[in-house]
Order: C-alpha cells, then structure tokens, then sequence
C-alpha cells in the first residue's frame, strides 16, 4: 500500500466528472487499498478518486473507527430531512464552510467483490457519502457552503 499525493483546490482534476469503473480489477483493489491509508493518514474521513488524480468513480469512508466503506459507482437513491453542519476538504486543509445536506442519505453502490449493496447513512456518514459522490461530479462543498466556519 502507498501513501497518495492529494490534489488541492484549485487543481481543475476536482472539476472533472469521474468515469464509472466497468470492471473491478487488481488496480482498482489497490487504488481502494492506497486510498483508505491516504485518508487515515491524513486524518480524513473520506476520500475520492479525484482527490488522489484519478477520474473513477470510487470513494472510501470511514466515519467510524475500522468501518470503512467502498463505494465503487455510489449512486445516490434517497434522502430525507436537512442538516447542516461544518464540513472541510483534505483537498482544502485548515478551511471549514456550513453546508446543508439530508440528514439521511440511501446510496447504491459496488464494492471490491463486484456485489452490489445499498447504504443508509445518517448524520455524520450521510454528509460523507454526500461530499464524496459531489467530487465524483466535479462539485466540491464551497459550491454549497452557506458561510465559512472557523475551526481550530
């Protein structure tokens, strides 16, 4: 496993729309492996392909402890209430902005076995399932912030 270099705002790579991944290769298993170390090591609980210069529809979460999840092609199907809380960006270090997101998020995606499965995060992960897949689509949580936080 490797520790990825992670692309920074301003890098036109976060604005591109990722292409979906056809088929699970021992590539992919390794981005997926690279990516989760990138992420602890960063302190981060999520991490997508474009953040480390890949254009795949891939993203790693873990908002608990040893809990990761894979999301191979996430497609998000439900969502329901509001929340909005301080997010930030390992792309985007030492900045913090409000955004509002649904307070529960129903996503469908592939994991590294190839099988299908669907995802219900509330709070905290559907905030992370919801940042992830907006960089699969270039978008990036500045495009939504309502104001920026200052966090310590």
């Amino acid at each position: 496993m490797a520790i990825l270099k992670i692309v920074k705002f301003g890098d036109q790579t976060l604005r591109k729309v990722c292409r979906p991944v056809d088929e699970i290769t021992p590539k992919i298993i390794t981005l997926l492996d690279d990516m989760i170390e990138t992420m602890r090591a960063a302190n981060g609980c999520g991490l997508a392909a474009p953040q480390v210069g890949i254009l795949r529809r891939i993203a790693v979460i873990e908002v608990e402890e040893g809990k990761v999840y894979e999301l191979i092609n996430p497609k998000i199907i439900a969502y329901t209430g509001t929340q909005e809380e301080v997010e930030g960006c390992l792309s985007n270090p030492g900045r913090y902005g409000y955004v509002k997101r649904p307070a529960a998020v129903t996503v469908r995606a592939t994991n590294r076995l190839g099988e299908e499965y669907e995802l219900v995060g509330r709070g905290l992960l559907a905030r992370a399932i919801c940042h992830e897949c907006d960089h699969l689509d270039g978008k990036l949580y500045t495009d939504f912030q309502t104001r920026e936080a200052k966090c310590d």
